[in-house]
């Protein structure tokens, strides 16, 4: 194929004007989005690499109009972050979507569009379903200020990512309280290790959320005054409960439906999810949750 390939962007939001800023210097790049006059069927039959910088829910309906036109060796990726409707991950929704063409891969970590877009450095961890398909992804990227890292674990980076965003919640709503960082250290300490155990549970490694995807993408998530999810906290913290959404509380939602896990083993998790639910008992559930740490069994 050559180093020059031709990629075709999905969706055209904040991630993929950032995707088209990374790599429309080197590589023929083409974006469709549901606005666009260009014919999907012709652009996914020319790409060699597809980017979905789609929200999860949309890969299903999506990956069953195009699959008819992938090219043989065309590669998809995803930037996803969520969970489907029928709780599923990205990955699981092209392992479940794509019949013959069976090459696709996640790209997750600290990537925060308006930072690509002023020309910092963004992070992430790429796995892939064929592990020799990295060198494509490598070279994909390669010269532009995106740094990616072979991880290996699509499972554990596609859990990393997604329960990160739940996480993160936490960290905003004790900001808000002005906790202080000492409380901050014990979030990232007690979220690290709940992750490790929650994605060991879900197929993956336990040292991936150590990654980009995890820790990697925490560390921005929870800290980063512009988070969705750090300014979802900090809503809850003011009292305000109104119009919850984004992907953490929508994993909460879709974990509870289908029944994922039992995360009464998790009290950081469940803690939460409490609060979510019954935002009026922010303060009790919190004090209750340190009384907690400081029992002696």
């Amino acid at each position: 194929m050559g180093l020059k390939k031709k990629i075709l962007i999905l969706g055209y939001g904040e991630m993929g004007h950032a995707m088209e800023f990374l790599l429309s210097a080197k590589h023929d790049v083409s974006v469709w989005s549901r606005t666009s006059r260009a014919i999907l069927e012709n652009e996914v039959a020319a790409a060699h690499i597809i980017i979905f910088c789609l929200p999860v829910n949309a890969h299903h309906e999506m990956i069953g109009r195009i699959a008819p036109y992938l090219e043989k060796d065309s590669l998809c990726l995803t930037i996803a972050k969520g969970l489907d409707e029928s709780g599923r991950t990205a990955a699981q929704v092209f392992a479940n979507t794509l019949s013959v063409q069976k090459r696709y891969g996640v790209l997750y970590g600290p990537m925060i569009s308006e930072e690509i877009l002023l020309g910092r450095y963004a992070f992430a961890d790429v796995a892939l379903l064929i592990p020799t398909d990295y060198p494509i992804i490598q070279n994909l990227f390669q010269g532009s200020k995106l740094v990616c890292r072979d991880a290996a674990d699509i499972q554990g980076c596609s859990w990393s990512v997604i329960l990160k965003n739940v996480y993160a919640i936490m960290f905003g709503i004790c900001d808000g309280l002005k906790l202080g960082d000492n409380v901050r250290g014990h979030l990232m300490v007690t979220a690290l290790s709940e992750l490790s155990t929650l994605v060991k549970i879900f197929g993956g490694d336990a040292v991936t959320p150590l990654g980009y995807a995890g820790l990697g993408d925490l560390m921005t998530t929870a800290t980063s005054l512009n988070s969705h999810h750090h300014k979802l906290g900090r809503r809850l913290a003011a009292g305000n409960s109104s119009d919850l959404t984004g992907e953490g509380i929508h994993t909460l939602q879709m974990i509870e439906k289908y029944q994922l896990l039992n995360y009464s083993g998790y009290p950081l998790y469940s803690l939460i999810w409490n609060i979510v639910k019954t935002p009026d008992r922010l303060a009790e559930l919190l004090g209750v949750y340190i009384e907690r740490l400081q029992r002696i069994d």
